[in-house]
């Protein structure tokens, strides 16, 4: 960690608020609150935060609302905080581009250790996903993936967005390109934990990623599901 390191921590409660922000305080972070969507743009136009932690219940503009608009902005990370029995907010912020999420009522230990992965996620890929040889590009079905720039290049030559966690999680099938790769591998190689029962993020990348690809999900051609087993990048890779 970083002693510059910033943390944005939006949520309406007044005191998660305090909390949050004297905690992350007191493990090195420079912490800046506010108590909804104004406040968080006010924030961005004057500073660019590392992370941003985004609660979903907010008065006026919402939080999955405000991390598409950020998303559509910025590359700047995304952790959302949800209701515990809201499983729908969840997905639709990883739809919106989240990194990740967090249900409350949480302590605030986890919420350090998330931010401490996310952090760490956006900087450096795990030792599984580094190269040994420095960047390279990675050319599939017509699209180019460049490793330097983590910019994703369309057949036509327009360049498509990817979120922090949409680029490593194409990287890593692209770099097993012909195997077929279960939820939990997928969760393991690039977030560095294993999948709860019901963790669904894997296929809501996936879903992303496929729209991106302009992949029909229907009957796509380059990422392709397997019933019950997972899923294999079907293109043939070749490295430029």
């Amino acid at each position: 960690m970083s002693s510059t390191d910033h943390i944005l921590v939006v949520d309406d409660d007044r005191e998660i608020r305090r909390l949050l922000g004297d905690y992350l305080a007191r493990n090195g972070y420079r912490v800046s609150t506010a108590a909804d969507g104004n406040e968080m743009r006010h924030l961005l136009g004057h500073s660019k935060p590392d992370l941003v932690v985004l609660d979903v219940m907010l008065p006026g503009t919402d939080g999955l609302e405000l991390c598409r608009e950020l998303r559509s902005q910025s590359a700047i990370p995304v952790i959302m905080l949800t209701a515990r029995d809201e499983e729908m907010d969840r997905v639709i912020g990883l739809e919106m581009g989240a990194d990740d999420y967090l249900a409350k009522p949480f302590n605030p230990r986890e919420l350090l250790a998330r931010v401490k992965s996310v952090l760490r996620r956006t900087r450096a890929l795990p030792p599984n996903l580094r190269q040994t040889q420095g960047a390279v590009r990675y050319r599939f079905a017509g699209w180019t993936l460049d490793t330097a720039s983590h910019q994703l290049t369309a057949p036509d030559g327009v360049l498509v967005a990817l979120s922090g966690a949409e680029y490593r999680l194409l990287l890593t099938l692209v770099e097993h390109a012909g195997a077929v790769l279960t939820r939990d591998q997928l969760l393991d190689l690039t977030r560095g934990r294993e999948a709860s029962p019901f963790d669904r993020s894997i296929d809501v990348q996936i879903s992303r990623l496929r729209q991106k690809l302009r992949d029909d999900a229907r009957q796509p051609r380059i990422i392709c599901t397997l019933r019950s087993e997972g899923y294999i990048l079907a293109s043939e890779v070749e490295t430029l």
